[in-house]
């Protein structure tokens, strides 16, 4: 019989929500620092790896936004993701939908294209090795005004053949998605998927705000949802995916353990949940951990795992026959493995 651990690496899953700036392993980013002669303000990949201990969101994201200041050429962008890909083919992840940040490379002066091209070469160069399909979201950081989006969103046009969907990210506390309303609207008329991060730190109110105002196809993380039993039953109606990030709740302090995490509720509730890594290089795990650990937590049978695998190909923006191909995959190894 396969071990719960041996089933996680084996089964077969999607990963809907990765920062690929958050995919920015310690020794990765040395060695671009040096690549580009710049200085960083730690000594060592363990020094790095002791700051890594957050009490909360804003904590985190200065961090990362330190760490993405040494991506400059192209070459820096491709092998940050070529370094996540790569992992995740290790994972038998067979499908990625990643965001990214332009506005934190944009603001530093990089070009936009720089930024796009570099990703894209790399999910590009996935799909030819490993056969992985990807997807690429661009994220609106929700700190700074609208009118910033609205110029990203300006840039992203020329790139529609590459970027599926735009998203919302960053400092969620007194950053309601009503902020961004219009920059939304433009962007589904120029045909762009919409998604948003609420309910992370936030309250269930602006879960409501993502679906009503910014008309989102997925909620991104979505954990006080809970906390309004007229919001479940409208996330119920409308199948609305929420893609969980356990690890990263732990380590941003969202819940106090993973034995109180929402996502156990969340199944027998029968919403669409999904388990994702979030910030993997530094949150303490990728994909497989994620899985893993909640399990361990949550005592998840095989059956509820493989209903999470599934809802990670459901939730995701494949067409329906390629939906229907992976669900397959995943159906064809619980039969051979439970």
């Amino acid at each position: 019989m396969t071990t719960i651990e041996n089933f996680i690496k084996g089964i077969p899953k999607a990963e809907l929500h990765l920062h690929i700036e958050g995919a920015f392993e310690p020794a990765l980013m040395f060695e671009i620092a040096k690549r580009n002669n710049l200085q960083i303000n730690y000594k060592s990949v363990e020094e790095i790896k002791k700051a890594y201990d957050f009490s909360n969101l804003q904590d985190f994201l200065d961090i990362y936004y330190e760490g993405a200041g040494v991506l400059i050429e192209e070459q820096d962008f491709y092998d940050v993701t070529w370094a996540y890909l790569e992992k995740m083919h290790s994972q038998n992840v067979l499908h990625v939908e990643i965001f990214f940040d332009p506005q934190t490379h944009t603001d530093r002066g990089i070009e936009f294209k720089t930024v796009v091209q570099g990703i894209n070469a790399a999910l590009r160069d996935s799909q030819n090795n490993f056969g992985m399909s990807t997807r690429l979201i661009m994220c609106f950081l929700r700190h700074l005004d609208e009118e910033a989006a609205l110029k990203t969103l300006e840039q992203a046009l020329d790139y529609k053949e590459i970027i599926l969907a735009v998203g919302l990210d960053s400092s969620e506390r007194g950053n309601p998605p009503s902020k961004f309303q219009r920059v939304f609207k433009k962007a589904a008329e120029e045909g762009f998927l919409t998604v948003a991060h609420a309910g992370e730190e936030g309250p269930s109110e602006y879960v409501w705000e993502a679906l009503n105002l910014l008309n989102v196809s997925r909620v991104d993380h979505g954990n006080n949802s809970l906390d309004d039993e007229k919001l479940i039953q409208e996330l119920l109606i409308r199948k609305m995916p929420l893609t969980v990030c356990p690890l990263s709740n732990l380590k941003l302090k969202v819940v106090d353990d993973l034995t109180n995490h929402p996502l156990g509720k969340m199944l027998k509730l029968g919403l669409l949940a999904t388990i994702n890594s979030d910030d993997p290089a530094y949150f303490g795990g990728y994909l497989n951990e994620n899985y893993l650990e909640l399990s361990k937590a949550l005592n998840l049978s095989k059956e509820e795992i493989t209903q999470l695998a599934k809802n990670s190909f459901i939730a995701s923006f494949l067409d329906e026959e390629e939906k229907r191909q992976m669900i397959d995959k995943v159906e064809a190894f619980y039969l051979e493995n439970h």
